[in-house]
């Protein structure tokens, strides 16, 4: 009898409510049973798994890693699915194995080197894969530099951290000055220059910045299996444009994603992204984990997250190919239910007014005794 598989997923993506429906709807109904931590009460994923605490919160990297092992030995974790501190978890990679536990993360140093974009720049040109223009900024003179020459370049500057992930912190500067244009509508994502150089000068530390020409669509993210032998598994991009969404298997970005997932050992599932300058693809970020949008995937006829689950138990699924490719499609939003939740001791409700009497005629003794009976307490 072939016997339950335990995972656990630490501070993910709200997404991962399906990465969590694939893996129990696996091709062999292997039984599967998730264990889901958050620090968010709320968060969708701690009502989809079987079983869900809240995070402890302040803990240092080491901390949780203490954590970590103490949740794995509990739980009886097979394999854990780290996306927060995941650096200083996968440095006790033997620690986790030593309680039966394999991390479905790559090694070490391949998350060492894509944790600072601008290292992870470096590292990919030095393998032939090709780069946008970037600076490194730390004072408001440097950002003014590079977008400066990004400008007389017929470029518009964009920034974002050096080290982040999910598009936040991601801007684009503009030349006009702040105005009710800025205000109509939603939220953009552009900043005037001149606030952005007054919000650094007033700083009290530096800022780590990466500087690069805005790049153009599409946006393609190659999702990447890879084995513990630095070998893909599976390769497969999925394509955005404005709204419209699909799949690509062309070799002007799967090629580039191979090279580097196979090169720097992003062993099992990694995203690599890419985008336009001018007429060619050119790398725009590496994700060392499991992308949001990996169950999409799904419209192709491959089960992503249950194969690197194989992956990681020894159970090698071999080379894959997506039987077809899913026509276009859009992203839309769905409800999800939650966990129930304690609510704050009610307030003592007001004493109820009793109303007024009526007037009760001394020949009338049966109605009276009616309407004091009527009359709150």
């Amino acid at each position: 009898m072939v016997s339950r598989v335990r995972v656990w997923l630490n501070r993910t993506y709200a997404e991962n409510v399906f990465f969590m429906d694939q893996l129990r709807r696996n091709p062999g109904d292997r039984a599967v049973e998730i264990h889901a931590t958050h620090g968010d009460a709320d968060s969708p994923v701690l009502a989809a798994a079987d079983t869900a605490e809240l995070e402890p919160e302040g803990l240092s990297a080491a901390g949780y890693v203490e954590y970590a092992l103490d949740q794995c030995q509990r739980r009886g974790i097979d394999v854990f699915v780290p996306r927060l501190h995941q650096a200083a978890i996968v440095a006790h990679r033997a620690e986790f194995a030593a309680l039966g536990t394999a991390l479905l993360a790559p090694p070490p140093e391949a998350v060492t080197v894509f944790q600072d974009k601008v290292v992870a720049y470096q590292a990919v040109q030095a393998i032939g894969v090709p780069v946008p223009p970037w600076w490194r900024v730390r004072t408001a003179d440097e950002l003014i530099g590079a977008v400066d020459e990004l400008e007389d370049a017929g470029h518009k500057a964009c920034f974002k951290p050096a080290s982040g992930a999910g598009g936040v912190g991601f801007r684009v500067i503009t030349r006009a000055p702040f105005s009710l244009v800025h205000l109509g509508g939603f939220p953009g994502p552009y900043v005037p220059l001149e606030l952005v150089v007054d919000a650094m000068r007033r700083a009290e530390e530096p800022v780590d910045w990466l500087v690069m020409p805005r790049l153009e669509e599409p946006e393609v993210s190659v999702d990447c299996l890879t084995g513990p032998d630095n070998r893909i598994r599976l390769a497969v991009g999925r394509t955005k444009n404005g709204r419209r969404r699909g799949f690509t298997l062309h070799e002007q970005w799967l090629e580039p994603a191979r090279r580097i997932a196979e090169g720097f050992g992003l062993h099992h599932l990694s995203n690599i992204q890419f985008r336009m300058y001018g007429d060619r693809p050119v790398l725009l970020d590496v994700n060392t984990r499991p992308a949001g949008g990996l169950h999409q995937l799904s419209l192709c006829g491959i089960n992503v997250p249950w194969a690197a689950v194989q992956l990681a138990l020894g159970e090698d699924p071999g080379e894959m190919a997506p039987p077809f490719l899913g026509q276009d499609y859009t992203v839309v939003s769905g409800p999800r239910p939650l966990r129930p939740v304690t609510l704050p001791p009610q307030r003592e409700p007001l004493p109820a007014v009793p109303a007024p009497a009526q007037p009760v005629e001394p020949n009338q003794p049966a109605q009276a005794a009616q309407a004091a009976q009527a009359l709150p307490l």
